[in-house]
């Protein structure tokens, strides 16, 4: 789909995409689902939500391309169905909202696996159908976290989307409003402030980073919950905090963050802390710390064993054009032989 319609589309009629119902679907459905519709119920709910979880912790750990197909399969075969199925509104709308958060975690796994047009273009449809889906159940929540998948993704595009990554960011916010949970409300204002950064408003993300910190330093002692904006974790607010201040050219800031992403607060998946790992040791050698940037490096290349994500490619092959400069110095030629054998298995 085209990436700007949707900033202007309204309703469900931009959506026909893989079948998914449209914006007044479920009262519909309700009303007049066909005489011989399977049955739904909280059971197949939470079958779907399971399945979102396994998948996605297998996602989050190895990287997009693990489990994508066995996700897109359930979709079809499984949820597919359901959404197809007889059910109360009540029934209705969680299903909905759970095969949203499938549709979030295929759209996110196509953007994790490649960078070229094809996987880009699928992700931004799965993020559409989480959107419409999210949307229609009356989930303001998971409707934003389709947004700031957009915006994730408009913000790795570069400099050229910026404006479209803040107009995103902006549309997340006003989804996130009336939210009660500080995770949730904090992961959307990070990447406000990141999008802001990006299109050169270091004004506003400042103010927006500011405003994430005081949201994520209130669920400081709570536990996660089960939605995808409130896995949100104060490690992980560090990190795209880091992120945000490099943009904004603090250097020195930015690598701060992204020590106590991993030291202080830690970060439980290896695709995680492999991302970050990368970042941080671009932001040594940016200051002319090349010791520390290869023994940063180092662990990358050990936490990045076995990942296959499109990050974790990005930050290997920007780690070998930076070391070229560097080959003559102790160690250089090791790291990126190391470097050139991960790239072989992405």
């Amino acid at each position: 789909m085209d990436r700007r319609s949707f900033l202007t589309a309204s309703g469900g009629a931009t959506l026909s995409l893989l079948g998914v119902p449209d914006a007044v679907a479920i009262t519909r459905r309700v009303r007049s689902a066909p005489a011989g519709a399977v049955r739904v119920g909280q059971g197949e709910v939470d079958a779907v939500l399971a399945m979102v979880k396994t998948l996605g912790d297998s996602a989050a750990e190895y990287g997009g391309s693990h489990v994508r197909r066995l996700a897109i399969g359930y979709l079809t075969d499984n949820a597919g169905p359901w959404l197809d199925g007889k059910y109360t509104e009540a029934t209705g709308r969680r299903l909905y909202a759970a095969t949203s958060q499938l549709a979030h975690l295929i759209g996110w796994m196509y953007q994790d696996e490649a960078d070229d047009d094809d996987h880009q273009d699928r992700a931004r449809q799965y993020y559409a159908h989480a959107f419409r889906l999210a949307d229609e159940a009356g989930e303001p929540e998971l409707a934003a976290t389709a947004l700031r998948g957009m915006t994730v993704q408009s913000i790795a595009f570069g400099p050229r989307y910026r404006a479209e990554a803040f107009a995103l960011a902006e549309k997340a916010m006003d989804h996130a409003r009336g939210l009660d949970d500080p995770r949730a409300v904090a992961y959307y204002q990070s990447t406000l402030a990141e999008a802001a950064a990006l299109d050169g408003n270091h004004q506003l993300a400042a103010k927006a980073l500011a405003a994430s910190q005081t949201s994520i330093e209130r669920t400081a002692t709570a536990p996660p919950g089960q939605s995808w904006a409130s896995h949100f974790t104060i490690g992980r607010w560090a990190h795209t905090s880091g992120m945000v201040l490099a943009k904004m050219g603090d250097l020195t800031g930015a690598r701060e963050q992204l020590h106590q992403a991993l030291e202080i607060h830690g970060l439980d998946r290896r695709r995680s802390r492999a991302h970050v790992l990368g970042n941080l040791g671009e932001i040594h050698l940016q200051q002319g710390d090349l010791d520390g940037a290869m023994a940063v490096w180092t662990e990358f290349l050990d936490c990045a064993d076995g990942v296959r994500s499109v990050r974790i490619r990005d930050a290997a092959l920007d780690m070998r054009v930076r070391l070229a400069r560097h080959k003559t110095a102790a160690g250089v030629r090791a790291l990126d032989g190391r470097a050139a054998v991960l790239l072989d298995r992405q």
